[in-house]
């Protein structure tokens, strides 16, 4: 079963939603923050990248750095940028982009279920990504980054009773800048939230989609605050795999490792079938592409025998990393070795090939994207995917709804 939760939330003002969501804190740089807060001085990235408000140079990881984003979640309830409902709730979040439409419920999730792996994840997290998110929380009180979760969508009661509770008319409903259509419900009806609540019991796993680090800092906030004030739940959105749309993590490499093109190519061509010419965008799975440039990408084909049959081992991204990153290129650890670079693939195609026309790259592997089917194979296999294996698109906006954590007297930070 998925025990999940209402919870009284911490969100936009109706009015101002526009204003305040605000892409997630991990997908813009610094640089990015800075210009769009800039230009909208209620935009939540001051909660989430507090260091906008702080001078240049500033350590985003400073105890500094997370007491402004104290400070300025403050402001925003002080100002009544936020409103905190009365009651418990759940919340539907929808999100229509290019045709396709995405709803997912966003509830308040069982630490528990998580540490006993019934919630299951498929990456590992790193401890610098996941202390800042232990520290944001810590510092705020309050969970303010969604954990992406998805489950199988073969549940008809769960389907209905979201169905159900989407009829409910939106709180608001705003087009952001990347032509993503945002719409909130607030699900307040007791007999509403006790019909989602028993239909999600029903469903025997959720995944977390994206969102390692967040729902891992959770788990460590619990236990340090003894699952006190609310810190035995962590904010989640719940969304079924029909309605994801996955898309291509790309990558880049700064060089050749000591080969030429030609060489390169040939020791490629042992284990896959090279076409010259090609579409930039692989057609299927066991297929990809690279640019070396001069305009022109090649296709490759996996040999008979290469791919592997166990889940993770024949995941595209396993296969390239496995045959040409490790061996050819030098790229033992692709979550440290900063000479590979990887590009969501919302940047397309043309980014890649412009990384290596500019000379900021020497080689772009464009990949197929991993499906939900092998996500949801390599959880339950209680096996890990390789580092930026999946990009999901439209990306769930920081600032719709916050769930508030009642401070711990003297808890650790």
């Amino acid at each position: 079963m998925s025990d999940i939760r209402p919870f009284p939330g911490l969100r936009a003002r109706d009015d101002l939603a526009g204003r305040v969501i605000a892409l997630p804190y991990d997908v813009v740089s610094e640089r990015e923050a800075r210009a769009l807060v800039a230009e909208n001085d209620h935009s939540f990235l001051r909660v989430t990248r507090p260091e906008v408000d702080l001078p240049l140079g500033t350590d985003p990881h400073a105890p500094v750095t997370y007491a402004k984003a104290r400070e300025n979640l403050d402001g925003f309830r002080a100002r009544g940028w936020l409103q905190q409902d009365a009651t418990p709730c759940f919340y539907v979040y929808a999100q229509t982009w290019r045709g396709r439409t995405q709803v997912g419920l966003m509830a308040a999730c069982s630490v528990a279920e998580y540490d006993q792996g019934l919630i299951k994840k498929h990456e590992l997290t790193r401890h610098d990504k996941e202390q800042d998110r232990v520290d944001h929380i810590t510092a705020l009180d309050a969970q303010t980054g969604l954990v992406f979760l998805a489950w199988r969508d073969r549940y008809p009661a769960a389907r209905a009773a979201l169905a159900q509770a989407r009829i409910l008319p939106p709180a608001w409903e705003v087009g952001t800048e990347d032509g993503v259509v945002h719409a909130l419900h607030v699900v307040s009806d007791p007999a509403m939230v006790a019909a989602l609540q028993a239909a999600f019991a029903e469903v025997d796993a959720l995944y977390v989609a994206d969102g390692h680090h967040r729902s891992a800092a959770a788990s460590r906030v619990c236990a340090t605050r003894g699952g006190l004030g609310g810190s035995d739940r962590f904010l989640a959105g719940i969304f079924p795999d029909t309605e994801l749309q996955v898309l291509a993590y790309n990558r880049l490499v700064a060089d050749l490792h000591g080969h030429s093109q030609q060489e390169l190519l040939d020791a490629i061509a042992e284990h896959f079938e090279l076409s010259p010419g090609v579409d930039p965008v692989p057609q299927g799975r066991g297929h990809w592409t690279l640019y070396l440039g001069g305009g022109s990408w090649i296709g490759l084909r996996a040999r008979p025998g290469v791919v592997p049959a166990d889940p993770v081992g024949q995941l595209d991204v396993s296969v390239l990393q496995d045959r040409v990153l490790g061996p050819l290129l030098g790229i033992a650890d692709p979550r440290t070795d900063e000479r590979v670079s990887f590009v969501g693939g919302i940047r397309g195609a043309h980014a890649l090939q412009v990384a290596v026309d500019e000379g900021r790259a020497a080689i772009a592997f464009h990949l197929h994207p991993t499906g939900m089917d092998q996500l949801f194979a390599v959880a339950d296999a209680d096996r890990l995917m390789p580092p930026k294996s999946t990009w999901f698109e439209p990306k769930l906006r920081g600032g719709v709804v916050v769930n508030p954590l009642q401070p711990v007297p003297d808890a650790a930070s």
